[in-house]
C-alpha cells in the first residue's frame, strides 16, 4: 500500500508540475475586441469611433481577421485622428503577437510621417516598441519580443494621426505567448501518390501561409484559412508534376491549433464535391471556377480551334487572399465560347511575386525563339507583383513572360525574367499585341493610376519606351485594338480602355496614341470590370470578342464571382458620334432549347402574357413601339427592367442609362442566369450587366405596361441549357 501511495504521490506531483509548466507557457489574450464596447480602453479623438467593428457574415470580413470583432479607423471621417489605449497589464510572456491591417498607403499623396499609423507598446509612458503597417489589404500577424520587460506593467496604444484620404489602421487579437516573433514552424511530409492536393477550408479562420517543398525546393506557396474541425469546403491544387515524390508541407503559426496541417490530403479530385456546378448560386451559362475567387480576364487568346480564357485566380479562398499572396492565372478552354473546360492553373506565384494581370499572344513568327516543336508558342506577359508575397519581400512590380509549346497546357517561365524592370511604384497589367505595319510587338502598360505607357519590341524580351498618355479614369488593365467604323475595313479607329470600361476613340501609329474623343462610358451596370478581348481571332472570323470579370459575390459558396458572357464589339455611328456597341456572341444559340414567340401583340396594364413560362435561364429579345404607355418593360425574378418614355431612361434595378427610341422603337436583349442579368438595348448601344440574386418568392417573368397599352412588334424568349450538363 505504501508503494502504491508513493507511486500515486509521484504521479500527482508530475501531473501538477506539468499543469504549472503548461500554465506558464499558455497564451494570455490581452484583448480580442469581441465585446460590444472598448471597455476600459481609453479613446482620444474620433479616429476609432466608440466601439469595435463587428462582422456579421464571413464573406464581408477583411481577409485574415480572427473572430467577429476588431478595432478600426476605417469608415470614419478621412481627416479623423486619434488614439486607442489599453488599460495597464502585466507582461508575463516573452512575446506579444497581434493582427494588423491597413490599405496600401505608400502611393497616397500627402505627409508620410513615420508613426502616423502605428501600434505602440508603452512602459512608464515611454514607447518601447512600435509597429507600422508593412503589408496591406488583409490582417497579418506582427509581434514584439518583450522578454526583457517580463513582470513590468505596460499599455498598448493604437495610433491614427494620418490625415491622408483612405489612410487607416485596423487591429485585432493582442496575445501574450512564448512563441517567437517569427512564429513556430510546423511541418508535415506527404507522399504524392494522387494528382490533387486538397486543403480543408473554414472561412473566417486564421490564415496560414503554407509552403510546399519537393527535393528541398519551394514549388508552391498559398494563403489558406485552414480548418481543423468544421470544414466549409475543400480547396485544391494540381500536384501531378510531382507524382511519386515526397512533399514537405510547412507553415508558421503564431496563435492557434498546432494540428492545422493534419487534414491536408491527396486525392484523385476535389474532396466532397458531389454538387460541383449544381450549387445554388452557380451560374449555369457563365464561366466560374470550381473553387476560389475569380478576377480580371487575362490572356484571352485563340489558337487552333480553342479559345483560351485565363483569369486572376485565388484557388484557395473566397477573397483576393491576403495581400494577393495567391494570385495565379486560372485557365479554361472552349471550342465555342460557351462550353468551358477548366484546366489546372497555368502560372503560379514565385520569387518575383504573385502573378497579376496581363495578356497572351501566339508568336506565329517565333520572334522569341521559344518554339521547340510543330506547335506555335503561346506567350503570356504578366505583372510579377513583387513584395506581395513572402517569397518576393522587398521586391517591386516588374513584367515577366512565360510560354507554352503544348497548346497552352503547360507554361514555362522565361529564365531572363523580368523582361521589364520597375519603372514606377505601380506599373502593371501589360497588354501586348502584334503591330503589323511596323512588324513589332506593342506593349501598353498602366502607370501608377495616372497614365498608360507604350513600348515596342522585336522579340517580347527587350522593350523600348515610346510614349505615354495621361488618363484620369483608366486606372488599370489597359486594352488597345482597332475596329472598323460601321463595318468599313478601310476606315479603322483605335479603342483604348481600362478596367472600368471607359474608353477613348483615336489614332495609333505603333508608338503613340492620340485620342480624338474624351472618355466615353461603355458599361452602365454594377458588375463589370477588367475586361479583355481575344487576340489571334482568325481573319475569316474577324470579330472583336470581349470577356469581362463579373464582380458578383456569391456568399456561402466555395467559389466567388463569374465571367460575364462573351460579347462582340462593333464601332458604329450615332447621333452622339462614334460609339462602341456590345452584343452577345452568336454561339449562345448553341444553348437554346424551348422557344416562345409573339408578334404585334398589345399588352394591357395588369396583363402578363409570360406568367406560364417557367425556368431560370433565358435569352429574351423584345421590340417595343413607344406609343401610349408611360413605362414598360419586364420584371425578371423580382428585378424591374424599365423604359420610361418621358425621360428617355432605361433602368435595370437601380442602374440607369439614357436611351432614345430609334424609329419610334426600343429594342431589348436580356440574358438571364442565376445571379446575373445582362441587358443590351437598341442593338447593343447600351450594355448593362447587373447583379441579380435569386429570390424564391419572386421568381418568374413578367411583361408589363404602365397606365396604357404597349405594342410589342416582336418578342422571342429562348430557354437556355446549362453548360455544365
Amino acid at each position: 500500500k505504501k508503494r502504491i501511495l508513493l507511486v500515486f504521490i509521484v504521479s500527482l506531483t508530475i501531473f501538477i508540475g506539468s499543469l504549472l509548466a503548461q500554465n506558464k507557457s499558455s497564451p494570455i489574450v490581452i484583448e480580442d475586441f469581441e465585446g460590444d464596447s472598448f471597455g476600459d480602453w481609453q479613446v482620444v479623438g474620433n479616429a476609432f469611433g466608440d466601439h469595435p467593428k463587428r462582422i456579421e457574415n464571413w464573406w464581408d470580413a477583411i481577409p485574415g481577421v480572427l473572430g467577429k470583432g476588431y478595432v478600426s479607423s476605417e469608415g470614419e471621417v478621412d481627416s479623423a485622428r486619434g488614439t486607442l489605449t489599453s488599460p495597464p497589464f502585466i507582461i508575463k510572456r516573452n512575446t506579444i503577437h497581434f493582427l494588423v491591417y491597413s490599405e496600401e498607403i505608400f502611393f497616397l499623396p500627402g505627409s508620410k510621417q513615420y508613426g502616423n499609423l502605428a501600434v505602440q507598446l508603452l512602459i512608464d509612458g515611454e514607447v518601447v516598441r512600435m509597429t507600422v503597417p508593412r503589408r496591406f489589404h488583409a490582417f497579418f500577424w506582427e509581434g514584439w519580443d518583450v522578454s526583457e520587460f517580463i513582470g513590468k506593467s505596460a499599455r498598448i496604444r493604437i495610433v491614427d494621426n494620418d490625415k491622408r484620404s483612405w489612410a487607416h489602421l485596423s487591429v485585432d487579437h493582442f496575445v501574450q505567448n512564448n512563441v517567437p516573433v517569427a512564429g513556430i514552424q510546423l511541418e508535415r511530409k506527404i507522399k504524392i501518390d494522387k494528382p490533387v492536393l486538397n486543403f480543408p477550408v473554414k472561412e473566417g479562420n486564421v490564415r496560414h501561409f503554407v509552403q510546399l517543398f519537393v527535393d528541398n525546393k519551394p514549388v508552391r506557396g498559398m494563403d489558406v484559412a485552414l480548418a481543423t474541425d468544421k470544414i466549409d469546403y475543400w480547396a485544391f491544387t494540381d500536384v501531378s508534376p510531382w507524382l511519386g515524390k515526397e512533399m514537405t508541407i510547412r507553415t508558421r503559426q503564431y496563435y492557434g491549433n498546432p494540428d492545422v496541417l493534419d487534414k491536408i490530403t491527396v486525392a484523385d479530385g476535389i474532396i466532397d464535391s458531389d454538387d460541383l456546378y449544381h450549387e445554388p448560386l452557380r451560374s449555369q451559362f457563365h464561366f466560374s471556377s470550381k473553387r476560389g475567387f475569380v478576377g480580371d480576364a487575362n490572356g484571352l487568346v485563340y489558337y487552333d480551334g480553342e479559345y483560351h480564357l485565363f483569369y486572376q485566380h485565388n484557388p484557395f479562398g473566397w477573397d483576393h487572399s491576403r495581400n494577393d499572396y495567391n494570385k495565379s492565372w486560372g485557365h479554361a478552354v472552349s471550342t465555342d465560347l460557351v462550353h468551358w473546360i477548366e484546366l489546372p492553373d497555368a502560372i503560379y506565384p514565385d520569387s518575383l511575386g504573385p502573378i497579376y494581370s496581363g495578356s497572351a499572344v501566339v508568336d506565329e513568327l517565333n520572334t522569341t525563339g521559344f518554339q521547340t516543336g510543330t506547335e506555335k508558342p503561346i506567350v503570356a506577359m504578366f505583372t510579377s507583383a513583387g513584395g506581395r508575397n513572402p517569397w518576393s519581400e522587398g521586391k517591386l512590380f516588374t513584367q515577366s513572360i512565360a510560354y507554352s509549346n503544348d497548346r497552352g497546357r503547360t507554361f514555362k517561365k522565361f529564365k531572363g525574367n523580368p523582361v521589364l524592370e520597375n519603372l514606377e511604384y505601380i506599373n502593371r497589367d501589360p497588354r501586348i499585341f502584334w503591330y503589323e505595319p511596323d512588324k513589332r510587338w506593342v506593349l501598353v502598360l498602366h502607370f501608377n493610376e495616372r497614365a498608360m505607357a507604350f513600348f515596342t519590341s522585336k522579340d517580347l524580351k527587350s522593350w523600348e519606351y515610346k510614349s505615354q498618355l495621361e488618363v484620369e479614369h483608366l486606372v488599370d488593365c489597359p486594352e488597345l485594338f482597332s475596329l472598323p467604323v460601321d463595318g468599313d475595313r478601310t476606315n479603322q479607329k483605335w479603342i483604348l480602355y481600362g478596367g472600368s470600361g471607359y474608353y477613348y476613340i483615336g489614332k495609333f501609329d505603333g508608338k503613340e496614341y492620340k485620342p480624338e474623343t474624351g472618355e466615353i462610358k461603355y458599361n452602365y451596370g454594377n458588375c463589370f470590370y477588367a475586361s479583355q478581348t481575344f487576340s489571334n481571332i482568325p481573319a475569316d472570323d474577324g470579330r472583336r470578342i470581349q470577356i469581362a470579370w463579373g464582380t458578383i459575390p456569391t456568399p456561402g459558396m466555395p467559389f466567388n464571382h463569374i465571367m460575364l458572357f462573351p460579347v462582340e464589339l462593333t464601332l458604329r455611328s450615332t447621333n452622339e458620334g462614334l460609339r462602341l456597341f456590345a452584343n452577345p456572341v452568336k454561339e449562345i444559340e448553341n444553348l437554346y432549347s424551348e422557344k416562345y414567340e409573339w408578334t404585334d401583340v398589345k399588352i394591357l396594364p395588369g396583363q402578363n402574357i409570360l406568367s406560364n413560362i417557367k425556368g431560370e435561364l433565358f435569352d429574351i429579345k423584345a421590340e417595343f413601339v413607344c406609343e401610349g404607355s408611360e413605362e414598360f418593360g419586364f420584371v425578371i425574378n423580382g428585378i424591374p427592367i424599365v423604359y420610361n418614355v418621358q425621360k428617355n431612361l432605361l433602368t435595370g434595378g437601380e442602374n440607369k442609362a439614357p436611351l432614345k427610341p430609334e424609329s419610334g422603337k426600343i429594342r431589348m436583349r436580356i440574358l438571364v442566369d442565376r445571379v446575373s442579368i445582362e441587358l443590351y438595348a437598341n442593338d447593343g448601344r447600351i450594355y448593362m450587366p447587373i447583379r441579380a440574386y435569386p429570390d424564391k418568392g419572386k421568381k418568374g417573368l413578367k411583361l408589363f405596361s404602365k397606365h396604357k397599352n404597349i405594342l410589342i412588334s416582336k418578342l422571342k424568349i429562348y430557354k437556355i441549357k446549362s453548360i455544365w450538363k
